[in-house]
């Protein structure tokens, strides 16, 4: 994990999108999109089933790395407000495990709303923690700092030929969103107009890699 501040507080990134809050001993993270391949799998377009629980072993992995006492979902946890009834019995075994030991908090999203929650947790619309917003879609009409997810951001470039695209948060004076967490997630072009009017500008996206946060300023 890399350093990266956001409205005067310190955090830690993940590569893998998760954004550790020492200071609050929390750990936030966002479209999770438990249950996808499952959804698709209603539909007759069938992928493979085993999405929640790469994403879970994943989200296991950084809060035993971190040894956070507190977890902020922002929204779209699950791909629809059944996703948590479908989970198959390992993935639910893992959840159940982190709620069980977390104080664990749902922030709903637009796919997700009005879950019935039989995995754990506390389910609200956002919430406030030391002075940040913490909710699903960035709020453009709020100038209270805020946290939020939703457009599953990525940094695509051209590099010596080839197409790269890494997930990125995109950051501006007062909002900061986080990419997607989920396994199985696409992502939103961290330039996209839709993204930019949302987070106003200046802003960049931030890339966590190994040793530093990469910094890529994004025009309006």
């Amino acid at each position: 994990m890399v350093p990266l501040s956001f409205a005067g507080r310190a955090f830690l990134a993940d590569p893998q999108g998760a954004l550790w809050w020492p200071e609050r001993r929390a750990l936030l993270v966002a479209d999770l999109h438990l249950e996808k391949a499952s959804w698709y799998a209603k539909l007759g377009q069938f992928l493979p089933p085993y999405d929640s629980q790469a994403t879970l072993a994943a989200l296991t992995e950084v809060v035993d790395r971190t040894g956070v006492e507190r977890l902020y979902c922002l929204g779209d946890s699950f791909h629809d407000k059944f996703g948590c009834d479908r989970l198959p019995e390992a993935a639910r075994a893992m959840l159940l495990a982190l709620t069980a030991r977390l104080d664990w908090t749902w922030i709903l999203g637009n796919h997700d709303p009005g879950f019935a929650d039989h995995c754990g947790g506390t389910l609200m619309e956002e919430v406030e923690v030391d002075g940040l917003i913490l909710r699903h879609e960035a709020d453009i009409r709020d100038p209270r700092p805020e946290l939020s997810g939703h457009y599953h951001p990525k940094l695509r470039l051209h590099v010596r030929g080839r197409k790269v695209s890494r997930r990125c948060f995109v950051a501006s004076g007062a909002k900061l969103i986080l990419p997607a967490f989920g396994a199985l997630t696409g992502g939103l072009d961290a330039g996209h107009k839709e993204i930019l009017r949302k987070v106003g500008t200046p802003a960049a996206a931030l890339v966590p890699i190994k040793d530093r946060l990469l910094s890529f300023p994004l025009a309006a």
